[in-house]
């Protein structure tokens, strides 16, 4: 049984609907509004308890938590020639390597 805490939940303030909306991001689709902060959280974490048990019943596969996912720590991004270039001219500026410099810029950003 997947821990239902486990799941990554953001509770943010949403003008529009002049309540707070709880969300989690395993389940995009899944949301809780509530005039209060907490409840929100409450509501969706019942809510993605519900849906997790329906998934479970009929054979679905259920959404491994991030926080319990594991992760090479590699993942490709394609940019322009020119920022490739500009890239690996600081990075050579540094004398890091490029790896090096876009994990510092992304870590600082």
């Amino acid at each position: 049984m997947t821990e239902t805490t486990h799941y990554a939940y953001r509770v943010r303030w949403s003008a529009d609907d002049g309540e707070f909306v709880a969300t989690v991001a395993e389940f995009p689709s899944l949301s809780w509004l509530d005039e209060d902060q907490a409840e929100a959280l409450r509501g969706l974490v019942a809510l993605v308890s519900d849906v997790i048990e329906d998934m479970q019943a009929s054979g679905e596969p259920v959404p491994e938590p991030i926080a319990e996912r594991s992760f090479s720590g590699k993942f490709n991004v394609r940019v322009p020639e020119a920022l490739h270039r500009d890239l690996v001219l600081e990075a050579a500026e540094q004398r890091v390597s490029l790896n090096r410099l876009v994990s510092d810029r992304l870590a600082h950003s």
